[in-house]
């Protein structure tokens, strides 16, 4: 059994942490993009704002189990396939970038526009306005974003393993309730709830080093 559920254990931290990878990468910058190109903002943009922030919004009210479905045949041709944990980084990712960028938008927004005036009297620009200095100064705030972010994909990657992608879900559905096996499914918890918790104390630890420097 311990066998079984450490490598079920290591199927869910790739999917977690590959999905959580990309959704920083590409969440990021969209959060960022939002944050300045909204009404009011220096890089006021309505056409850029309106149909992102719409985008973000209707794929964020999609359940995830029928965003996973919808998105099959996409899966298959990115990977081949639409079952295992690499399949599974596909729908994690896109599901979990709006709700990251949302939260980017959020802490980014929050930044005095005093910082954004003193940066542009001094001649900086556009670009580096959002990566010197927006970003920074909302990353302790953003930091907290992706670990609640991480969280959320547990949860994904729960019901994306209970579809075929493997890892914990898998081994809670079809190792414990479908063959009654009461065992499998209360390790299966225990190490989500582990996991849980692991993450949310190095995310609160990482943003509170990052707030008193």
């Amino acid at each position: 059994m311990l066998n079984v559920l450490l490598n079920a254990l290591e199927e869910s931290l790739f999917m977690i942490f590959s999905a959580g990878l990309l959704t920083w990468i590409i969440g990021l910058p969209i959060g960022a993009l939002l944050a300045v190109s909204g009404p009011g903002k220096f890089l006021h943009n309505e056409i850029l704002y309106r149909p992102l922030r719409v985008l973000i919004h209707l794929t964020q009210s999609v359940p995830y189990i029928a965003f996973t479905i919808a998105l099959i045949p996409f899966t298959r041709w990115i990977v081949g396939s639409d079952e295992g944990s690499i399949a599974a980084i596909i729908p994690l990712t896109l599901a979990s970038i709006p709700y990251f960028s949302r939260l980017c938008e959020r802490s980014i927004s929050q930044i005095p526009d005093g910082l954004i005036e003193t940066a542009q009297s001094l001649g900086a620009s556009n670009l580096q306005i959002i990566y010197k200095i927006l970003i920074p100064e909302a990353l302790p705030s953003i930091i907290d974003g992706l670990t609640t972010t991480l969280i959320h994909l547990i949860g994904y990657s729960t019901i994306a393993g209970a579809l075929g992608g493997g890892g914990l879900g898998a081994l809670l559905i079809h190792k414990g309730y479908q063959t009654f096996q009461g065992d499998y499914v209360i390790a299966a918890l225990i190490a989500l709830v582990a996991l849980s918790q692991t993450i949310q104390l190095c995310g609160n630890y990482v943003s509170s080093g990052n707030t008193n420097k």
